[in-house]
C-alpha cells in the first residue's frame, strides 16, 4: 500500500496557485497499481480516497500510519466501486461479488478486508472512499439495479445524465459517507451547471469512462475566483466546501462522486447564479 498525505487549503492561498500547484493540492493523477492499493489522505474532511487493482491475488486493506489506528476501519466507514471486470470483496470472512458498477459499503470496525478479481486477464478496479464514522453501520452491497436513478438535464443545454444513487440515507445507512455515479449520455458533457458550494462538507470526484484522448476540464475555487484542472481518465479531483465542483468534458463520460462532512442530505447545497461567477 502506498499512500499520499495532501493538506487542507484556505481559499485565500489558492487564488495564487499556478497550474502546477492546483494540480499538486486537489488532483489525484495515479489510483491503479497492478496487485496493489494507492490511495490519499486529505485533511480536508479526513478523507482517503484511491484505487485497488488486484490482479493474480488478493490485495488486503491493511492500516498505515496516517491513520493512526491497529485497522483501517476501526474508526471510519469505505464504500468501494467497481468499475472493472467482475470481482469480488471479503469483508471479515463474508463475500461480496462485484460485477461491473456494483458498490460495496463497508463499516466501522471491520477488521478484515480484502480485494479479488474473478479473472486475472480482465481485474476488477475498485475505486474506494473512506471517511471517519462514530458508529457501526451495516456492511451491504449494493448492485447498479439497486441504485436510486434520477434522470437529468436535457440535450439543448448539453447536460443530459442520469445521477446514481448508492450509498445515500434511504439506500444504505451511513454515518457520514455519500456516494454515487453519474453517467452522461453521447452528446452531453456539462456536469452540475449552474455550479453549486456546500459549505458543510467537501466533495470528491473520480472521472472514468474516458477515451485515452479525451480530457475533463473540472472547474473549482471560489465563485469568483474560478480555477480549472484538465483531467484524464481515472483520475481524481478533491474540492473543499469553498469551492465549486463543475466541468465539461470534450465527450460523455462519468464519474463517481463521494461526500464527506457534516450534512448526509443529498440536496444540501447552494447554487450559485450565473451572474456571480467569474
Amino acid at each position: 500500500m502506498k499512500i499520499d498525505l495532501r493538506y487542507a487549503t484556505h481559499p485565500e492561498d489558492a487564488k495564487r496557485y499556478d497550474t502546477e500547484t492546483l494540480r499538486r493540492h486537489f488532483l489525484m493523477e495515479s489510483l491503479f497499481e497492478p496487485n496493489g492499493i494507492l490511495l490519499t489522505y486529505s485533511t480536508i474532511d479526513r478523507v482517503v480516497v484511491g484505487g485497488v487493482l488486484p490482479t493474480t491475488g488478493s490485495v488486503a486493506l491493511t492500516a498505515p500510519k496516517e491513520i493512526g489506528s491497529p485497522t483501517f476501519l476501526a474508526r471510519r466507514e469505505l464504500g468501494a466501486f467497481n468499475i472493472g471486470g467482475p470481482g469480488r470483496v471479503v469483508a471479515d470472512g463474508a463475500v461480496f461479488e462485484l460485477a461491473n458498477r456494483d458498490a460495496i459499503y463497508i463499516g466501522k470496525d471491520t477488521a478484515d478486508v480484502r480485494f479479488e478479481s474473478v479473472d486475472p486477464a480482465n481485474p476488477a478496479r475498485f475505486y474506494v472512499m473512506s471517511t471517519p464514522a462514530h458508529a457501526r453501520c451495516e456492511t451491504r452491497l449494493i448492485t447498479a439495479a439497486q441504485a436510486k436513478t434520477m434522470a437529468v438535464g436535457d440535450a439543448a443545454k448539453s447536460n443530459k445524465r442520469v445521477i446514481n444513487q448508492y450509498i445515500l440515507p434511504g439506500i444504505c445507512d451511513t454515518c457520514q459517507l455519500v456516494m454515487g455515479l453519474t453517467q452522461l449520455e453521447p452528446g452531453s458533457m456539462w456536469n452540475t451547471m449552474p455550479a453549486h458550494t456546500h459549505g458543510r462538507r467537501c466533495e470528491v470526484y473520480f472521472y472514468f469512462d474516458l477515451a485515452e484522448d479525451a480530457r475533463v476540464f473540472h472547474l473549482l475555487g471560489e465563485p469568483t475566483e474560478t480555477r480549472h484542472l484538465v483531467v484524464k481518465n481515472e483520475q481524481t479531483v478533491i474540492s473543499p466546501s469553498w469551492s465549486i465542483h463543475s466541468g465539461v468534458g470534450t465527450s460523455n463520460y462519468a464519474f463517481i462522486w463521494g461526500m464527506g462532512g457534516d450534512n448526509v442530505d443529498y440536496t444540501d447545497m447552494d447554487w450559485v447564479a450565473m451572474e456571480t461567477l467569474r
